[in-house]
């Protein structure tokens, strides 16, 4: 079977009865056994997504399917499936089975959505190369020996190497736009709050958001669409109504767009296939009639120290709930309570986890909390107010997403450092909470591809999707 490049190229063959759902399946089944060596997923529900498949067909008959019908969907080890496993690719939770759906899950299924498996990635989301999963480093498909980026690697590889048509990730500084630029996918974070995050594993709670990958704009409208708006279960996420994203995508070109690109383009930091291509696809949009003009964004400097002071404060406290006691992986060298929480936390937890959580106990210890956290808190502050007046000037605000393309496996394990600055561009949404794009910009001289990063104002979701859309059907990006 082919792979299909978007969604509605699949419903239009469903509905010619030239294609079911199970054949989907089978299709997509087939594919994760052959490219089984780039350990994108965890579990793989073969005979659940077969008997789905099957109702759905019977579904699609009658003509009282969702309109997610025949969307193969993989999730990301951070969501609850209930009665399914459920770990943040973690020692530390063995053998949990989740005994709910997280929200946007539910709202998947209730639109006849297939869920194929669960998705490797970095440690409760905590990485940039999807090397630190307990059960291994994902593996990028167009190199092996290369990173898929992360914390999502394993959800980006899956829409890559068509073992699903969807996936959902995580995104709490990059982790979904980060492996999307790397994989050459589109990858969605949204406003922060516009997706509940009941039954997200928490790693930063003022910063987490669950991100979309596909292969296009459009799918990605549709699946933000379902799974966006109001939830009883998280009291922080949005009340505002949801827009149908996937119309919005058919409105007219709106040649009035003002864009602003920031001076960082010319950081010798940054490869230079990605500016060459991206300064590229800037004089393409000058050229169609847009407004592009650049500007200097001064707090660059301090926005990813900002990010990892805050976020590793928040992980440190989510994660002191993982102890041994009620569930998942528990020391069996205990002698006394004390021990066991120790032994459990130091044998459970893999090295970055335990790197971010001294990290955020202390930034948040009494001596130190003014100096750290309580500093970067005003900060985060100052540069939400400087990227927000920014868009009150300009629609879009367009990036890069990483400094360079997909690197080699183990390149900057040894290095913390060089590892967090990965993130060097993705983090300043999630600082701000504004919702951004990674989509596809040629590749470097390796055929490693490139992302162009887009970051639009709040709950300006459809404007930002419209917008890429153009890009992408125009060949700019």
């Amino acid at each position: 079977m082919k792979p299909y490049a978007s969604f509605r190229d699949i419903r239009n063959d469903l509905q010619r009865g030239s294609l079911s759902c199970q054949d989907l399946v089978r299709h997509h089944l087939s594919n994760i056994r052959q490219k089984e060596h780039l350990n994108a997923f965890l579990s793989v529900y073969e005979a659940e997504a077969l008997t789905r498949a099957a109702e759905i067909d019977q579904k699609l008959q009658s003509g009282k399917a969702g309109k997610l019908a025949g969307l193969v969907v993989g999730i990301k080890d951070v969501l609850a499936y209930k009665d399914h496993p459920l770990q943040g690719a973690s020692r530390i939770l063995d053998g949990f089975i989740s005994q709910y759906n997280a929200t946007a899950v539910q709202r998947l299924l209730d639109e006849d959505a297939i869920i194929i498996g669960r998705q490797n990635c970095d440690e409760f989301a905590m990485g940039s190369s999807n090397e630190n999963s307990a059960f291994g480093p994902v593996k990028n498909d167009l190199d092996n020996t290369r990173v898929p980026g992360g914390s999502s690697g394993g959800s980006a590889v899956a829409v890559m190497a068509d073992l699903c048509q969807i996936s959902l990730g995580s995104d709490t500084g990059g982790s979904v736009r980060q492996p999307a630029a790397f994989c050459g996918v589109v990858g969605l974070k949204p406003t922060y709050s516009r997706i509940s995050r009941h039954g997200l594993i928490a790693y930063g709670s003022s910063f987490d958001c669950i991100g979309i990958f596909g292969k296009c704009v459009e799918d990605i409208a549709l699946v933000l669409e379902v799974i966006a708006g109001a939830d009883a279960y998280d009291s922080t996420v949005s009340q505002k109504p949801v827009p149908l994203y996937s119309s919005d995508l058919t409105a007219d070109n709106n040649k009035s767009y003002r864009i602003a690109y920031i001076r960082e383009l010319s950081s010798e930091g940054l490869q230079p296939e990605i500016r060459e291509n991206i300064l590229a696809a800037i004089n393409r949009l000058k050229a169609d009639g847009y407004t592009v003009e650049e500007i200097d964004f001064p707090l660059m400097e301090y926005i990813l120290p900002t990010y990892y002071i805050l976020a590793t404060a928040e992980a440190s406290s989510n994660l002191s709930r993982f102890d041994g006691v009620r569930y998942g992986y528990r020391s069996d060298k205990t002698t006394d309570l004390h021990s066991m929480y120790k032994k459990t936390r130091s044998e459970g937890f893999g090295k970055e986890v335990q790197r971010r959580i001294l990290l955020g106990t202390f930034v948040l210890s009494a001596r130190y909390y003014d100096a750290y956290y309580t500093k970067a808190q005003k900060v985060r502050r100052i540069i939400r107010e400087k990227t927000k007046e920014i868009l009150t000037k300009y629609d879009f605000i367009v990036m890069p997403i990483t400094p360079t393309t997909a690197f080699k496996l183990g390149e900057h394990t040894d290095n913390p450092l060089e590892m967090y600055l990965a993130d060097l561009f993705s983090v300043q949404a999630n600082v701000v909470g504004v919702p951004a794009i990674s989509v596809p910009c040629g590749k470097d001289r390796n055929g490693l591809p490139i992302g162009l990063q887009v970051i639009a104002d709040d709950f300006e979701e459809s404007k930002l999707l419209h917008f890429s859309n153009i890009i992408m059907k125009s060949g700019q990006a």
